[in-house]
């Protein structure tokens, strides 16, 4: 994986933390794309469908198709609900964690005991816009102490481009609601 920087946004996701143990090292690309949950890789799929139906609803709007565009809102809402309860499945509450922040080359959690850095991580991270999760291999770059938690940051090793593009995507709508909300306060004073 090329490392590149991303901007990051102060968000909480649900994830999941494995940690591997001491000597283990990453698996090979054909290893790792074997090991992808299933519903991982549907939740992509439908991800990407997600982006052809917008653009679909922006040209059926240009023509004034309404009940065919609620319609359509409709069975995605279904499928979306759907592909939620299959992701739940995958969540392992012992592993469940809280990011602070999240983007497409690193995330920070907390936790309530310290990891060594330079430890690798098997992660699962669940998104809700767009609705998908992804399944990587990670390490911790930094474990800082803080009141009674540590602060945890973690860059990826092993994410799929297209999971990575989820991930951007997940964090530009978290800034650009960032940005409504602050537009909206500063025209309600």
């Amino acid at each position: 994986m090329v490392e590149q920087e991303f901007f990051t946004v102060l968000h909480a996701l649900t994830i999941n933390i494995e940690p591997l143990e001491t000597g283990a090292t990453l698996p090979s690309e054909e290893v790792f794309e074997s090991e992808i949950p299933v519903p991982f890789i549907v939740a992509c799929e439908f991800s990407h469908l997600d982006q052809l139906s917008d653009i679909a609803r922006q040209e059926l709007k240009n023509n004034d198709f309404k009940n065919l565009i609620q319609l359509l809102d409709s069975q995605n809402n279904k499928l979306n609900l759907l592909l939620n309860f299959m992701l739940s499945q995958q969540d392992n509450p012992s592993q469940r964690y809280q990011t602070e922040s999240f983007g497409a080359s690193q995330f920070t959690y907390s936790a309530s005991h310290p990891v060594e850095p330079g430890t690798l991580l098997r992660v699962k991270l669940f998104l809700n816009h767009p609705p998908a999760a992804i399944y990587c291999y990670a390490h911790v770059e930094a474990c800082q102490a803080e009141e009674e938690q540590y602060i945890i940051t973690v860059k990826y090793d092993l994410l799929r481009e297209s999971d990575q593009d989820l991930l951007i995507k997940a964090a530009l709508y978290q800034q650009q609601k960032l940005l409504r909300r602050r537009s909206l306060e500063r025209n309600n004073k």
